[in-house]
């Protein structure tokens, strides 16, 4: 049997773990899904059509679920699905998506920090994390273990690339390109991020790859099809290196420079 805390209102309708925790002044609602071994501290809020993995951990006051602020919502049955050993802190929002039968999505593994708000329809990937009170707007795409700074503000539709690494109170216009490390005001890529690489286990010789594929971009500032281009015909086909010349091609907004 799950331990919930007889001060807290669960919807009988629910779908709790039978190893669930949940403490006192929570409310869950009748569409969600908590997954085994989860932990609500106390004061958490989940609503709406939410799917929650294993052994997440929600601290005092985090809401999940709850209806975009998207004025163009028209009602149905948009959610949020959350991923298996994810932490919210306190005070962390995370709204459903707009419209029906889409998904707010935050990955495996994710920690976010506490007055983080992450928007409708966004998408993080797994080990991503938001440092206190940075803010996703809507459809906003955080890619793998990316790492934002506290404070920061990221612009509707803006990608964040994989392993890449963003300075606090950064305002985010444009798409960060993977491993790049983005800092200063107005937002400039700084160069690679080199000690996020090394902690995540890549090769040297791959991130001296990378360093060439930054050199292109910033150095010789080519843009993005002159890029990939000579990227094609000069650097090793590493997996990174291959990740950052399609994240380029394919940005839609344009990158930080």
């Amino acid at each position: 049997m799950p331990e919930i805390d007889s001060r807290s209102v669960v919807h009988p309708d629910a779908k709790i773990a039978e190893d669930v925790v949940i403490g006192p002044f929570c409310i869950v609602g009748p569409d969600v899904t908590l997954g085994n071994g989860c932990i609500l501290k106390s004061h958490v809020n989940i609503d709406g059509f939410t799917e929650i993995g294993d052994h997440c951990t929600f601290w005092p006051f985090c809401s999940v679920g709850t209806q975009t602020q998207d004025l163009k919502f028209r009602g149905g049955r948009p959610g949020v699905k959350i991923g298996a050993g994810t932490t919210l802190r306190e005070y962390v929002t995370v709204n459903a998506a707009t419209f029906d039968g889409d998904f707010t999505i935050v990955g495996d593994r994710c920690h976010i920090m506490a007055y983080c708000h992450v928007a409708h329809d966004c998408i993080l990937g797994d080990e991503v994390i938001m440092a206190n009170a940075a803010t996703l707007a809507g459809h906003v795409i955080v890619e793998d273990q990316a790492i934002i700074g506290g404070l920061s503000g990221v612009h509707q539709f803006v990608t964040v690339g994989k392993l890449s690494i963003t300075g606090g109170c950064s305002k985010v216009v444009q798409d960060i390109p993977p491993f790049m490390t983005a800092d200063g005001n107005p937002l400039q890529i700084r160069g690679i991020n080199k000690i996020g690489l090394e902690r995540h286990g890549v090769p040297k010789d791959q991130i001296r790859a990378l360093l060439d594929g930054y050199r292109l971009l910033y150095r010789k500032k080519l843009g993005a099809k002159e890029m990939v281009a000579v990227s094609q015909e000069t650097l090793p086909r590493t997996p990174e290196i291959e990740h950052l010349e399609q994240f380029v091609k394919n940005s839609q907004r344009g990158i930080t420079r």
